[in-house]
């Protein structure tokens, strides 16, 4: 059997995108912190770990992967993400009922909020 471990986000800024994160999750960083490499794991002990990694990378897009985060209030997180540096990132063809709405944290790495109550 087999269980996601760790997601892992290549990043430029190790202390801009762990304060970015660690808040937009409520996740703790491991100690100790490395110079190139910190390990989030949830403060309520549920989810998979999020791992950043300071290794330079091309950014791609579409990306090949992204993160999909459940909200029960989609505004509000959207406006609280904002709030900490996201961007929320305009796409033509999504759908105009789609329950999701695409963000980037401050580097640009995207995720989708996505609605949970529907």
């Amino acid at each position: 059997m087999l269980t996601v471990g760790s997601i892992v986000i290549r990043v430029d800024d190790l202390a801009a995108q762990l304060r970015f994160w660690t808040q937009a999750l409520d996740y703790e960083p491991r100690q100790p912190i490395d110079d190139d490499f910190a390990l989030l794991r949830p403060r309520s002990g549920d989810g998979p770990n999020v791992s950043l990694d300071k290794v330079p990378s091309t950014r791609m897009l579409p990306p090949r992967i992204h993160l999909d985060l459940y909200a029960d209030d989609q505004a509000a997180e959207v406006e609280r993400l904002t709030a900490l540096g996201a961007r929320e990132v305009h796409w033509s063809k999504r759908p105009a009922n789609a329950d999701y709405i695409i963000m980037e944290d401050p580097e640009g790495n995207r995720f989708c909020v996505i609605d949970a109550t529907r």
